[in-house]
């Protein structure tokens, strides 16, 4: 795909992960919308990109764990060449500690949202027969997480949602592919908290380079990481009740 003057929608664009897309999205000469919360951040964002790469960058300031947000998107960007659906979070604690708002906050972000967007702007990539739905998934989609219930179970939806869209897309000219990273150095662990992390913290330059070796392949899904590879393939084939023991160990300490 040539991303050069295509428009590529990132949410949760103001940090992390996000950020890093806009960043080499805009290297390759794409035309951004950056959507998140946090608008001062995105206009500082939208000013660096503007001055390293000539790209312009429209801002909207969104929260879309509301029901109903995408639709309020939609109105202001009808179309787009590329969707970066990377907006979440996640909780973490005791299913029954955990707050029910936040919750249900999570939900609607992580999958709701997220399967919002791709059905709003899926039809307009689908009549050019040109397109591009990236999800961020986790590894934590593998196998359930004691701790993390939630969050797993959301990036499992994520993961599953995104592969069979990948199937559903072949020969249209659009491509869907889920990314999973492990432990990733952003600002995620502000909201669930230091305990959350598990393993050894990669880079968001890390998870960038391994979601466009993917597109290179036209793959339906990456996990970021030797290891986190091992882990997600342990994650798959071992017996749950192995698996969510050694879990339980891993998040214990």
């Amino acid at each position: 795909m040539n991303y050069s003057g295509k428009t590529i929608l990132i949410t949760g664009a103001s940090s992390g992960i996000g950020q890093a897309f806009a960043e080499k999205f805009a290297s390759l000469g794409a035309k951004l919308v950056l959507v998140a919360r946090s608008e001062d951040t995105m206009n500082a964002l939208a000013a660096t990109l503007k001055q390293k790469h000539g790209t312009e960058a429209r801002v909207i300031s969104l929260d879309l764990s509301v029901p109903g947000a995408a639709a309020e998107l939609l109105k202001q960007i009808p179309a787009v060449d590329g969707l970066v659906n990377n907006a979440g979070f996640g909780t973490h604690g005791l299913v029954q500690d955990l707050d029910q708002d936040k919750v249900n906050q999570e939900i609607q972000l992580n999958c709701g949202a997220l399967v919002d967007l791709t059905q709003k702007y899926l039809p307009g990539m689908l009549a050019k027969k040109d397109g591009l739905v990236i999800n961020i998934a986790s590894t934590a989609a593998f196998q359930p997480i004691p701790k993390l219930a939630v969050y797993g179970a959301t990036k499992a939806f994520v993961l599953s949602f995104t592969q069979a869209l990948w199937a559903e897309l072949q020969g249209t000219g659009v491509r869907a592919l889920a990314v999973c990273p492990g432990a990733t150095s952003t600002n995620f662990f502000e909201v669930a908290g230091e305990g959350a992390a598990v393993g050894t913290m990669r880079s968001v330059d890390d998870v960038i380079k391994t979601t466009f070796k993917g597109l290179d392949k036209n793959a339906h899904t990456v996990v970021d990481g030797a290891m986190n590879g091992a882990t997600a393939f342990f994650g798959r084939i071992a017996p749950r009740k192995l698996v969510m023991s050694a879990v339980s160990r891993m998040m214990s300490k």
